[in-house]
């Protein structure tokens, strides 16, 4: 899976000489927390709700509301965006955007491509469009979490039980569990109904824990 296949293609843009109230207001009314800053057709930064937040007076601040209006209508997006963007190719694979954004420790990515911003990538992004189908959060069914099978050989032959019951698989993945604990090898179902098929995989000595989706 590429960037392109998980990134918001529709950017709202701000450019940098903005108010930085006028800016939050358009994060307001999107219902979005991050603004790539393009000037002229060149991403220049990223500006965060956050940054806004910590710019602003706090609220133990001895000056007026007025003093405070005036203070923040003078203050413009350049004066406390990012100006060290991190950017990814859509062309990018989703492995080496979400190490890229870990490494440095940001949760969003502009997409550019010949130097044009053509779309964002965020945290969220990979949450809801990869890991929730992979861990089937929010689909009916249920999970079996089965202990003792780490190779090939016996994932085959833990598949070849569930085909003979003829249920439905729809995601499969193993998952290295914290140090001194076995690696679990993680089948989602789309049925309730494996009592007879847990049966059949203990028969073989498997450890098996099922769990809701």
């Amino acid at each position: 899976m590429k960037v392109r296949d998980v990134m918001t293609w529709t950017v709202v843009t701000v450019p940098s000489d903005m108010p930085i109230m006028e800016a939050k207001k358009i994060m307001d009314a999107h219902h979005i927390l991050r603004l790539p800053v393009v000037d002229k057709g060149k991403l220049v930064g990223v500006i965060t709700r956050y940054r806004i937040d910590q710019a602003s007076p706090a609220e133990s601040t001895s000056l007026s509301m007025w003093e405070i209006n005036y203070f923040l209508a003078k203050m413009k997006v350049a004066d406390v965006m990012t100006k060290d963007v991190v950017t990814v190719s859509p062309d990018a694979t989703v492995e080496s955007a979400v190490a890229l954004a870990q490494a440095r420790g940001t949760g969003v990515l502009p997409v550019v491509e010949n130097n044009k911003l053509i779309g964002i990538v965020t945290t969220n992004d990979f949450f809801y469009r990869i890991l929730n189908p992979v861990l089937g959060i929010g689909e009916p069914g249920v999970r079996l979490n089965i202990t003792g099978c780490n190779d090939a050989k016996c994932m085959s032959e833990v598949l070849a039980i569930v085909a003979s019951h003829e249920i439905e698989l729809i995601t499969v993945h193993k998952i290295r569990l914290p140090e001194g604990k076995e690696q679990e090898f993680c089948l989602h179902l789309n049925t309730d109904k494996t009592d007879d098929l847990v049966k059949d995989l203990e028969a073989k000595r498997y450890k098996v824990e099922a769990r809701d989706r």
